[in-house]
């Protein structure tokens, strides 16, 4: 038996320790660069971004709008870099729980089609980052060093 735990359990848990930086830094840009581009779209096509908040029940359209694109725009950028992650990567996160909710739900029938959304698979992403930070490769790593605070994890 700790032949099949150290070989299927130990093993690769000591092998990908040496790559736990990669992980968030792979979510961070990806997730990042698609909401940077998604964000600078809709803040560059607000008359029609505001139709469409309107058309889906979003309060206050004409100021929601631009706030969900700034928030896309600049909170992608900021994961990219890993700054501050943990905050736009929270209000990301509950920007999809909103876009399910507002644009997708009468659509919903089954748990296989609410999880099939992008929308949730986004949300997965964006709540790990919340709670588990941006990693090491990171500008929030590099303020914590700066500041000195070794206890913190980024």
């Amino acid at each position: 038996m700790n032949f099949i735990v150290n070989l299927l359990i130990l093993l690769p848990s000591s092998i990908a320790a040496h790559f736990a930086w990669a992980g968030p830094l792979i979510m961070r840009i990806v997730v990042g660069y698609t909401f940077m581009l998604a964000g600078w779209g809709k803040l560059n096509n607000l008359p029609q971004m505001i139709e469409n908040f309107t058309e889906w029940g979003i309060i206050f359209p004409k100021i929601m709008t631009p706030f969900v694109s700034g928030v896309e725009f600049f909170g992608g950028i900021m994961l990219i870099v890993g700054l501050f992650t943990r905050i736009p990567a929270a209000m990301l996160a509950f920007a999809m729980l909103v876009a399910i909710k507002s644009a997708k739900w009468e659509m919903v029938d089954s748990l296989q089609s609410l999880l099939g959304f992008e929308e949730a698979t986004y949300f997965a992403g964006f709540l790990w980052l919340a709670i588990a930070g941006p990693g090491a490769a990171s500008l929030d790593r590099l303020l914590l060093n700066a500041a000195g605070s070794a206890k913190a994890t980024p």
